[in-house]
C-alpha cells in the first residue's frame, strides 16, 4: 500500500477520497471541494493495491473489473474517475505514469505498434468493438444507435435531440445538393447515411468492417423503402471505387492508427471529386501527439489512436487538402458519455445477464473514463471540413447557418426513451 499511497498523497488535493485497505486500515486524502464529495473505496485483498500503483491506467479498471476495487455507497466508479481526472487535468498527469523507463518504453513501443492496423486487423479490431450484441448498444444508445459524440444546442436537451441535431450540424457542413453521390465511411448503423438520403435525396454508400452493422443498416434501408438509394457495403475503405461529390467520416480516424493517416488522406483525396467537400468528426487531443492508454487499447478499442489536430491537418495539407473549417466540440462529448452511463446503470441487470458481471463493470471503467477525459482532460471533438478547390464552397459560412437552422424545423427527436426509463 505505500506505493499507492504515496502516489495518492501527490495526486488528490481537490475533493475527498477514503481508501480502506483490505486489513481495515484507512487511508484520507485531500480536501472537500464543492464539485465532488467524498468517495469512499476498499481494496479486497492484498495484492490489489500494488496492481494499481505498478501501472495505474491499466490497473485500476482491471481491479475494479474483478473486484479487488469496490467503490462504496453512495458513490460509483465513474465518482472515483471523475475526481481523479478532476485533479489531473491533462493526458499525462504525472501521478498517474507506470513507474520506471522501461515500463514507460515498453508502453511507447507497444501503443505505437498496436496502432499498425493491416486490412485483416482493422476487420477484426471493427469486430470486437461493434460486433457486441445489438440488444447492448440498444440499452444505451438513442434510438438511432448513434454511436458518436452528440451535439447539444443546450446542456439540458435529450440524447435524441442532441443527436438529431449532431446530424443536422453535420449536413449543414456538406451543402449537399439533390442528386449528388455521398460516400459515408465508417458508417455505423447507418443513421447519418439514411438522414442525408432523407432530406436531400442523395444516394449513399455507407461503409463499415463490422458485419452486424452493415446487415442491420440494410435492414434499416429496406424496411424505409429506401435500399436503391442508400446502400451499405462490408468494405474497407482502401477498396472502394469511383468518385464522390461529397466522403463523411464520423468516429473513423480514431480507428486507423497514425501509420495510415497519410494513406487515408491519400485515398479519400483520389475517392472525391474535384468540387467536392470531405468532412470528418473524430475524438482528439489537444496539444501535441500521444498514445492511447493500455487499458482502453486492451478492453475497448484495439488498434485506435485519438490524433491531435496537427496530425490530422498536417497529413491532409501533405496530400493536397485545403482545410476550409475547424471547429473544437468541447463538452458535448461528455454530455453524452454521461447520459449512455445513466442508460447502462438503468440496464445493469439486463447487461449483465447478456455478458456477465466482469463486462458490466468493464463498461462502466470505459464510459466514466471517458467522460473524465472529455470533461477534464485533455481530449476535444474535431470536426474539420476539406477541399481540394477553393470554390467548392461559398464565400461565407452563411449557407451552414442557415441550412442548418432549416433542418431544425424538419425534424421531431423521438421520445421512446422516456417510457424505457421508467422501465
Amino acid at each position: 500500500m505505500w506505493l499507492l499511497d504515496k502516489m495518492l498523497k501527490k495526486l488528490i488535493k481537490k475533493g475527498e477520497l477514503i481508501v480502506t485497505n483490505h486489513d481495515g486500515k484507512e487511508y484520507r486524502y485531500g480536501a472537500p471541494d464543492p464539485n465532488h464529495g467524498p468517495v469512499r473505496a476498499r481494496l479486497t485483498d492484498k495484492g490489489a493495491a500494488w496492481h494499481i500503483a505498478k501501472d495505474p491506467r491499466v490497473g485500476a479498471g482491471e481491479a475494479y473489473m474483478d473486484k479487488r476495487l469496490v467503490i462504496e455507497p453512495p458513490s460509483d466508479i465513474r465518482d472515483l474517475v471523475l475526481l481523479i481526472r478532476y485533479n489531473a487535468p491533462f493526458e499525462k498527469p504525472g501521478a498517474l505514469k507506470p513507474k520506471g523507463p522501461i515500463t514507460r518504453s515498453a508502453n511507447f513501443i507497444t501503443g505505437k505498434l498496436d496502432q499498425i492496423n493491416w486490412r485483416s486487423r482493422s476487420r477484426r479490431n471493427a469486430e470486437h468493438t461493434y460486433n457486441l450484441t445489438r440488444r447492448l448498444y440498444e440499452l444505451f444508445l438513442d434510438e438511432d444507435r448513434q454511436y458518436t459524440c452528440a451535439y447539444y444546442r443546450d446542456p439540458t436537451d435529450s440524447l435524441e435531440q442532441a443527436q438529431l441535431d449532431k446530424k443536422a450540424h453535420i449536413a449543414a457542413r456538406l451543402n449537399i445538393k439533390p442528386g449528388m453521390k455521398v460516400l459515408d465511411i465508417g458508417c455505423g448503423w447507418g443513421g447519418l447515411a439514411l438522414y442525408l438520403h432523407r432530406h436531400y435525396g442523395c444516394e449513399v454508400l455507407g461503409i463499415a468492417l463490422a458485419p452486424d452493422q452493415i446487415e442491420f443498416s440494410n435492414e434499416r434501408a429496406k424496411a424505409l423503402g429506401v435500399d436503391d438509394k442508400v446502400k451499405f457495403e462490408l468494405l474497407d475503405y482502401r477498396d472502394v471505387e469511383g468518385q464522390f461529390d461529397r466522403i463523411t467520416s464520423v468516429g473513423l480516424i480514431e480507428h486507423l492508427g497514425t501509420p495510415h493517416h497519410a494513406g487515408f488522406f491519400a485515398k479519400t483525396y483520389e475517392l472525391l471529386k474535384p468540387d467536392g467537400i470531405m468532412f470528418s468528426h473524430c475524438c482528439g487531443r489537444m496539444g501535441g501527439p500521444g498514445l492511447t492508454d493500455k487499458w482502453t487499447r486492451k478492453y475497448i478499442f484495439p488498434g485506435g489512436y485519438i490524433p491531435a489536430l496537427s496530425e490530422l491537418v498536417t497529413q491532409a495539407e501533405k496530400h493536397r487538402f485545403i482545410v476550409t473549417d475547424v471547429e473544437a466540440v468541447r463538452y458535448h462529448y461528455a454530455l453524452t458519455l454521461e447520459e449512455w452511463y445513466y442508460r447502462t446503470m438503468a440496464h445493469q441487470a439486463e447487461i449483465t445477464e447478456l455478458y456477465d458481471e466482469r463486462f458490466f463493470r468493464m463498461w462502466q471503467f470505459y464510459l466514466a473514463g471517458a467522460e473524465a477525459a472529455f470533461r477534464y482532460g485533455g481530449l476535444v471533438n474535431w470536426q474539420l471540413q476539406y477541399v481540394k478547390r477553393r470554390d467548392a464552397i461559398p464565400m461565407t459560412w452563411d449557407y451552414m447557418f442557415e441550412e442548418e437552422r432549416r433542418l431544425h424545423t424538419l425534424d421531431e427527436a423521438p421520445e421512446w426513451h422516456l417510457s424505457r426509463a421508467a422501465e
